[in-house]
């Protein structure tokens, strides 16, 4: 045999041999620390899936932050935020997102989903010691009906679980809300489905000197949510003494923040803007 036909041999061998390559690399699957049963009712359970800073330890008292997930109060799931709960658990926060009940499943009105949101927060600080976590430190936040859910913990004053102990505070030391529809009077999202008991649920409608500052970033071309919205939201916060940042994302759309859009680039900086903002307001202390 030749050394041309040995070397064409091998060629072949080698190819024949070699592992198919994928096209894409898979992303790798982003798994929270732990689980916990934050709420029982109905015979429904509802758990936190918690992210802990490397070395995390129950006599910390770190900051921590709860998100909901978006979904029109009737579906989605707590893996939306799991991206934020990663990159905030590197700088070394308790970074959770919850479960509540939505209507697809556990056919609940958004009632029930202001409920376990306010349930989720006033767990956090009653166990702030096993979590290891500061109560006075602890930010909610959440995405469209989720963000709705966030800024609900922090506004309305009704809507508790019946036995819930309301000596624990439900109102966040801050909110994070990304395209949240905040406003549910007759001329907001969701007006439908709570009608004339819009002002009961309406975070627009409960604005006061009580509430947390927030932050909240927004696509101009969002259907759902105009920017005048947006705007008068920030303004009566203003109005009431409380701190409040608009971010607005020219042309962009509804869900425009979440991890996997464009490139990541929108994605990238309302993470940039979120790290700003936890410790311009304290949550996050600098170093």
């Amino acid at each position: 045999m030749s050394v041309l036909t040995t070397a064409l041999c091998c060629l072949v061998l080698q190819t024949q041999s070699a592992p198919k390559q994928d096209k894409k690399p898979k992303k790798p699957t982003i798994k929270p620390t732990k689980s916990i049963v934050y709420k029982k009712v109905g015979g429904v359970r509802l758990k936190l899936q918690v992210f802990e800073p490397e070395g995390h330890k129950p006599t910390d008292k770190r900051p921590a932050i709860v998100f909901f997930f978006g979904g029109g109060w009737t579906g989605g799931l707590p893996s939306q935020f799991y991206p934020h709960c990663q990159h905030l658990a590197k700088q070394g926060m308790v970074a959770m997102s919850a479960e509540y009940r939505v209507k697809s499943r556990h056919k609940t009105t958004p009632y029930e989903c202001v409920k376990d949101g306010k349930s989720a927060v006033r767990y956090i600080r009653s166990h702030a010691a096993e979590l290891g976590i500061d109560p006075n430190r602890v930010a909610a936040g959440g995405g469209s009906a989720g963000g709705h859910v966030a800024a609900a913990t922090g506004t309305v004053p009704g809507l508790n679980e019946e036995g819930e102990d309301t000596k624990v505070s439900c109102v966040p030391n801050a909110l994070v809300l990304f395209n949240p529809v905040y406003d549910n009077g007759p001329d907001g999202w969701g007006h439908a489905k709570v009608k004339d008991r819009y002002k009961e649920i309406s975070p627009m409608h409960n604005i006061s000197k009580k509430m947390p500052p927030a932050i909240v970033f927004l696509g101009t071309k969002d259907k759902l949510i105009p920017v005048a919205t947006a705007e008068k939201f920030r303004d009566a916060m203003k109005a009431a003494g409380v701190k409040s940042e608009l971010r607005l994302f020219r042309g962009k759309g509804h869900g425009f923040f979440n991890q996997g859009r464009g490139g990541d680039v929108a994605y990238k900086e309302t993470l940039k803007e979120m790290d700003k903002f936890l410790k311009d307001t304290g949550i996050v202390k600098a170093h």
